[in-house]
């Protein structure tokens, strides 16, 4: 497959976003090692970022963060499975219980069944993974925090502080290049004020939705009046 296109955020920070369902990559990277945040969909996909992340940062892969259980943020988890793991326990029993779940909800979103059946093939849950965390890299520090249920019950972020710049991976907390995707595991109640969180958490960073353009604080709070609008209902 094509290699994905890389975004500099900060010094230490790139991010990408992967042809299928626009879904955000991230890169932190400083002293020889990178912490991924969240991984694709398919083995292709992973195996592209791994392959850039040591072209474009000599880094080898010694963290991965994995934002939430839903399908397109860690069927290519395999790849990099040697890893240091943050995640909830949600995540791990979602990769050892539910692949059937991972495989309808895939294939309903038009992943390619073959690629799909491989990624499951060799899907494991993490040996050990823990979802509260700071992880530092050289002078980077990266930190890993459960703020509150909203798109599911376990949405974990990762803040990091890159010298003077603050950049924040939200996950699918945030999302800009659609409506916040709400289904049967979502908190609409408690959503509005997990974003309040994230905001205090970043303060007037640089926020990294789970599909779309980077955005700012005041897009956060614009997204968590919307969901307490009701419009999300």
């Amino acid at each position: 497959m094509a290699s994905p296109v890389w975004e500099r955020v900060s010094a230490h920070v790139m991010r990408c976003r992967l042809a299928f369902c626009d879904v955000t990559v991230g890169v932190v990277h400083d002293d020889g090692v990178a912490l991924i945040v969240d991984t694709g969909t398919t083995l292709s996909e992973a195996g592209a970022i791994a392959d850039d992340v040591a072209t474009l940062t000599g880094c080898r892969v010694g963290h991965v963060v994995l934002t939430h259980n839903h399908f397109d943020h860690v069927l290519g988890y395999s790849v990099f499975a040697g890893a240091d793991t943050y995640c909830s326990p949600e995540v791990g029993r979602t990769m050892a219980e539910r692949k059937l779940l991972l495989r309808a909800d895939a294939l309903n979103h038009g992943a390619d069944p073959d690629e799909v059946a491989q990624a499951l093939a060799v899907l494991d849950p993490p040996r050990a993974s823990v979802a509260e965390a700071t992880v530092t890299l050289g002078d980077v520090a990266v930190t890993i925090s459960h703020p509150g249920r909203g798109h599911t019950d376990h949405d974990v972020i990762a803040v990091v502080q890159d010298g003077p710049e603050t950049v924040v991976f939200c996950g699918d907390l945030v999302e800009e290049s659609a409506d916040p995707c709400i289904d049967e595991g979502s908190d609409l109640t408690a959503w509005p004020e997990t974003l309040e969180r994230v905001v205090t958490a970043g303060g007037e960073g640089v926020y990294v939705p789970g599909h779309g353009s980077l955005v700012d604080a005041a897009f956060v709070l614009r997204q968590a009046a919307w969901l307490a609008s009701g419009r999300g209902h």
